[in-house]
């Protein structure tokens, strides 16, 4: 019988991970920590429609801008780094306490496969709940019309690729860490709200070593309205170019995965009774 390719392997992998994935309890915390952009811009839209006009301004006049910070506050910075710590560093951990990873080691397959299977598998779970909740919040804080939403649409699409993106870079990274690292997600929470705050609060070149910071040079050419933009590297003192980020963000998820099924591939994973 013809062993089956490396990815035909990840894929079958990707299959038999993704049910229990998306039934299991990390889903519901991600329902969870996504739900909580929607319930703001659902109050954003109440207030707008309820509050009496001399109490407010018109909320969503500056649609665009309030989702754009959105995006950036609740899903750039929260949302997508803390799914992509908690998916990815269980991974592989999840195996080992389950006692599992035996069984996928003793397939036909290649081990580097098993890793790469379950990212498949977390990626398309993440993209499954995150990016419709963008989509939710997108419509309720969007401009009213039929024409506005319709001119707006591929400015969503480009928030939809950013978020994309989060996901599959942090989610390579943090799979690595899970796969090399003895407590991955103590050290990668410690990445996300210690190392990148820290350093993208500073001048020098050391936040050229988060995620954070290429992400961050794509914001605001993802950004609908110019207003928006300017908001936003008002913000952002420092930003790469639209290239870098993407050439570096492509770099850093490809070699993280890498090292990370690499890893796999080689470290022998001692059970513990």
């Amino acid at each position: 019988m013809k062993q089956p390719s490396f990815w035909q392997s990840s894929l079958r992998i990707a299959d038999l991970s993704l049910t229990q994935m998306l039934w299991s309890k990390r889903t519901f915390f991600m329902a969870l920590v996504v739900g909580v952009p929607v319930v703001i811009a659902i109050g954003l839209l109440l207030f707008d429609l309820f509050a009496p006009a001399r109490a407010r301004p018109d909320v969503m006049e500056q649609g665009p801008v309030i989702f754009g910070f959105m995006i950036w506050v609740l899903y750039l910075r929260f949302a997508v780094p803390v799914l992509a710590v908690f998916y990815g560093t269980a991974l592989i951990a999840d195996e080992i306490e389950d006692k599992t990873i035996t069984y996928l080691f003793t397939r036909p397959i290649p081990r580097g496969a098993v890793l790469v299977g379950k990212y498949l598998s977390y990626l398309a779970c993440t993209l499954a709940v995150v990016l419709p909740s963008i989509v939710v919040v997108y419509l309720l804080v969007a401009p009213r019309g039929t024409a506005s939403l319709g001119a707006a649409f591929p400015d969503l699409l480009k928030d939809l690729a950013l978020v994309a993106a989060g996901l599959a870079v942090y989610g390579a990274v943090f799979a690595w860490m899970g796969a090399r690292l003895k407590r991955p997600l103590i050290i990668g929470l410690v990445f996300l709200f210690g190392w990148e705050p820290t350093v993208l609060a500073i001048p020098g070149y050391l936040k050229q070593f988060t995620v954070a910071y290429y992400l961050q040079g794509l914001v605001p050419h993802a950004m609908p309205q110019d207003t928006a933009v300017s908001m936003l590297q008002s913000l952002f003192r420092e930003t790469p170019s639209l290239v870098a980020s993407v050439a570096w963000l492509l770099i850093i998820g490809t070699l993280a995965l890498w090292l990370a099924a690499r890893t796999v591939a080689r470290r022998e994973y001692v059970l513990e009774q």
